[in-house]
This record gives structure tokens, sequence and C-alpha cells, in this order.
């Protein structure tokens, strides 16, 4: 297996294209993902007047040649609809382009491998370094943290309430919760962490705490992980046609999320119904939408009305109802305190929002 570092670049609708396309890199049978850097906004390279790009890099392992990966680069491009039309400042959905490979100089397809313009540019040198610090960039240029350092005030980072501004590798988080020796996923969230334990008048160092930040980075890897999934990676084709047409329920679906303001918990059940417009969505779908936006910080309301669009954003059925019961932990652990309070908000389209009886049917469900 081999290392490689992988551009990426966006420049329409980077905040929805840039995290499908980490998405696609994950699933790619082909790669491994061992890094992904936080994203940048870069002023673009060219004549004045284009709109500004978000960059990243991912640092991945393959088994696959040099020409290997650039094809599947290209391929993950044509995907998610990128034409290459050979003009140079074209805007660009997706822009995925090999700039390093583990022990490999030379060209392919008539592009230079390392990139002779890491060093001067930016939005390729700052986040290669932010994935492989240590890499010998060569030509005497030193590492690439050496190379990037003196760019990095030419970069500021891309912030959104849609995305998460770092996308970290999940091989960790989802086949270990657990600190091993030594491990080290997070070092800046790590670093914090250790901050507020100290600030809490507790010993960082003691046994029973030193590998608490990082089970906490990990955690919150977890927990926010909607933020850099996509609707189209959830549903992953998964859409059927039918002739059905009556109204189609999954209820009792259990959530986990946090509160935006206190960083808590709240927690409880779902029920998503919709009306069938020829196509229907494979089950577990539902289940995963809830989950894509509860893996978020929010608020319930907001939450319930994201699950009530993606469902109609994916199926444009006749109706969608959504309706989410939940404890929440700001109220039961501080505040009033009130052990037995819940929280039920609801989220109604077409049919179930205009005709009483759908939205009566489905009420009478789902209380049974």
């Amino acid at each position: 297996m081999t290392r490689a570092v992988i551009s990426l670049g966006s420049n329409i609708d980077p905040e929805r294209n840039l995290p499908a396309a980490i998405a696609r890199l994950r699933g790619h049978p082909g790669l491994r993902v061992l890094a992904v850097s936080p994203v940048y906004r870069t002023v673009p390279v060219g004549p004045p007047g284009q709109a500004p790009f978000h960059n990243a890099a991912v640092l991945v392992e393959t088994a696959d040649t040099p020409q290997g990966l650039r094809g599947a680069m290209r391929s993950v491009e044509a995907a998610m609809g990128r034409r290459r039309t050979g003009e140079a400042f074209a805007p660009r959905v997706i822009d995925l382009d090999v700039i390093l490979f583990e022990g490999f100089v030379g060209e392919v397809d008539g592009t230079s491998i390392p990139d002779p313009h890491i060093a001067e540019h930016p939005h390729l040198a700052v986040p290669a370094a932010d994935v492989a610090p240590g890499w010998e960039y060569g030509g005497g240029g030193g590492t690439l943290s050496v190379i990037a350092e003196p760019l990095r005030e030419r970069v500021e980072p891309a912030m959104s309430t849609d995305i998460s501004p770092v996308y970290r590798d999940r091989y960790a988080t989802e086949h270990n919760m657990e600190a091993t020796v030594d491990e080290v996923f997070d070092p800046d969230l790590e670093g914090h962490v250790r901050a507020i334990l100290s600030r809490l008048g507790e010993d960082p160092e003691r046994e029973g705490l030193v590998r608490t930040p990082l089970r906490v980075a990990k955690a919150f890897d977890f927990l926010t992980s909607g933020y850099s999934t996509t609707l189209d990676q959830v549903v992953n084709n998964a859409v059927f046609e039918t002739d059905a047409d009556e109204m189609i329920l999954v209820k009792d679906v259990e959530f986990y999320s946090l509160c935006e303001h206190h960083i808590l918990p709240f927690f409880g059940k779902a029920h998503v119904a919709y009306m069938p417009n020829k196509k229907i969505v494979g089950l577990s779908k539902i289940a995963r939408i809830v989950d894509l936006f509860a893996r978020r910080l929010q608020v319930q309301e907001r939450l319930t009305n994201q699950i009530a669009d993606a469902v109609e954003e994916v199926l444009d059925p006749h109706g969608v109802a959504v309706v989410m019961e939940a404890s929440h932990f700001c109220m039961l652990m501080r505040g009033v305190q009130k052990q037995g309070s819940s929280m039920v908000t609801s989220a109604m389209r077409g049919g179930f929002k205009q005709n009483p009886s759908s939205r009566t049917e489905f009420l009478e469900l789902i209380r049974d």
C-alpha cells in the first residue's frame, strides 16, 4: 500500500460538494482515507471575478498506481457532474488532483507529480501540510509543514452552519471508540478538553483522565458525523418505483442528538410518514435520514423540519409528516429540572397539511 495526497477544490456550492466528494473517497473500494484537512476559503488562481474556492486535502492509502489513482479521481468528478472542458478558469463543481504520490516523480497524462506549484499556492500547500506535515516535498524545499507556514496567512477557515470546518477520518471512530496507547485523533480538540479539565480543577494526567480527551474527541466526532455525511450518501440510490399511493409510516425511530445551546443530549422517538408519488425509499433509509440530521448540534424544531424537507427532496411525495417527541437533558439536569417533561414537534407537508383526514389518520396511527 502506498500513501498519496489528493487536493480538493470547489467554487460551485462547495459546502455541499466538498463533503460529498470526501464521502465518495471514503467509500471508494481502492482507497483507505487516513486523514482529512480542515477546509479553507482561498482566492482563485487566475483572472479576477471568479467565485472564491473552498479547498481541502485528503491523505489516502492505495494499492493503485499513480495513473490508476488519477483515473479514479476523474471518475469521482464525473459522477458529481464535473466535465473537464480544458477551460483553465471555469467554475468547478469539484476538482480532484493527485498532488503527491509516495515514491513517484514523473508525469501522468501530462500532469506532474509532485505538483510543481505546491510551494507557490496556499490552497495546495496548507491543506496538504495539515494531513502530511512531515512529507518531504523535494527540491530542497523541506517538509510540507515548513513550506506551508508562510502561506497560512493567505487562507482562512471556511466556516458554515451546514458543514463542519474539519473533516476527520471516521475509520477509527467507527471501528474503535476506545483510546489506545499513544493514539492521537484530533490534537487540537484533545488539547481543549485537557484545558477544560484543568479549568474544572481536575488533573488531566491522573490515571482515570489521561485518555479522556481522546475519548471525548472520538465521541464528538461520531455524535456530529451528520455534518460530513450527505443526503445522497445516506439514501444511496435506494429509491424504487411503485404504484402504491397509501400512507407509509415508520414509527418509533430512536434518535439521539445534542442541544446546540448547552451541548447536552436530547433523545426520543421520531415518527415519519409520506404519501408516495410513484416512488418509495428503502425502509432503513428513513431511520438513516433521521440520524443524518440528529447527529449535529440541533434544536428539535429545526431537526423536525430538516427531516421532512429531506424526505420531500428525495421522493417528491404527495405529502410528508414528521412528529418527534424528546426529553432534553438541558431541562432535566439543569435549569428547571423537570424530570417528567418532554417536547413534541411536528412538520406537515403537502397532503398532510392540506387534508385534515390524512393528518388525523397519521396522528391516530402514531398514538397506537
